[in-house]
C-alpha cells in the first residue's frame, strides 16, 4: 500500500498511518494519499476512476439528509425508526459509513466498527471533517462513534438495541460496471468471505433485532431465515427479531 503526503503538516498522520498499515496487501495497485482537504484512495491501475473518499458534508450524503425521504426511508423502518423512538445502533460493518450516518442524521446513535485498516482511515478522516463542520458537527460528535481499528462486536460492553449488517457481497456478472466505490472496495478488500460469522456475535450483542442488508438476489446471512424482511428497489432488509423496540 503506497502512501503519498501531499500537505507537509500531515507528516505525522501519514507516519502513524504507514505503521498502522504494515503488511496490508491487496490484489490491486493502490495509494493513500492526504491531499490538503481528505484523505484519498486512488486506484492506480484504473485512474479514470478517481479518488475515493469520505465526506458527510458535502455531494450524496448531504443531499440524501436534506431530501432522502427522512424517517420514511426503508433503512428507518428497518431498524425500528418510528413514533420518536431512536435506537441506538451499532454498524458492525460501517465501510465508508453512509448507512450510519443517514441512521445518525434521523436521530439514532450509531457505534460503527470497520475491519479493514484502509477502509477505518478513511471513515475516521471524514468523520473527523464532519466533526468539525458548523452545520453538522454537533450531532456528529454526539451520535456518532467510531471505535478504535482492531475493536469489534466482541469489545463492545453497553448492548444496543440493533446491530446492522451489510456485509460485502459479490456483484452480479452482468454488474460489472457498479459504482467505482464497490469497484475499488472489492479490488481491496473482497467480498466478506466470513460473514456469516457475523451473525451469532451479532444476536448475542442486540437487545431487540439484527438487521442484515443484503442484495436481492443474495440468501440469507448463515442460511438463518429472518423473522421478516422490509424490501427495497435493489436490496432488501433482513430482520432478526429478539425483543420489541
Amino acid at each position: 500500500m503506497q502512501i503519498e503526503l501531499q500537505d507537509p503538516d500531515l507528516a505525522a498522520e501519514a507516519d502513524a498511518l504507514c505503521a498502522r498499515l504494515s503488511g496490508v496487501t491487496a490484489a490491486a495497485p493502490f495509494a493513500l494519499v492526504f491531499t490538503e482537504d481528505r484523505l484519498e484512495l486512488r486506484k492506480l491501475d484504473e485512474p479514470r476512476l478517481g479518488a475515493v473518499f469520505v465526506d458527510f458534508v458535502e455531494g450524496a450524503a448531504a443531499h440524501r439528509r436534506k431530501f432522502g425521504g427522512g424517517r420514511g426511508q426503508t433503512i428507518a423502518r428497518a431498524v425500528g425508526l418510528k413514533h420518536g423512538h431512536n435506537p441506538h445502533v451499532v454498524d458492525g460493518t460501517a465501510g465508508l459509513g453512509r448507512d450510519a450516518f443517514v441512521l445518525a442524521s434521523l436521530g439514532c446513535t450509531v457505534t460503527l466498527c470497520e475491519r479493514h485498516p484502509v477502509v477505518h482511515a478513511l471513515l475516521e478522516d471524514g468523520l473527523r471533517r464532519a466533526a468539525a463542520d458548523a452545520e453538522i458537527g454537533p450531532w456528529v460528535r454526539q451520535r456518532l462513534q467510531l471505535l478504535p481499528f482492531g475493536l469489534g462486536l466482541g469489545d463492545i460492553s453497553e448492548q444496543p438495541d440493533v446491530v446492522y449488517l451489510d456485509p460485502m457481497f459479490p456483484h452480479k456478472k452482468k454488474a460489472a460496471l457498479v459504482k467505482k466505490e464497490m469497484r475499488v472496495f472489492h479490488s481491496l478488500v473482497g467480498a466478506d468471505l466470513d460473514a456469516d460469522a457475523l451473525l451469532a456475535p451479532a444476536l448475542a450483542l442486540a437487545r431487540a433485532r439484527v438487521v442484515v442488508k443484503r442484495p436481492d438476489y443474495a440468501g440469507f446471512l448463515a442460511d438463518t431465515r429472518p423473522s421478516a424482511q422490509i424490501a427495497s428497489k435493489n436490496n432488501r432488509f433482513d430482520l432478526y427479531v429478539k425483543a420489541a423496540l
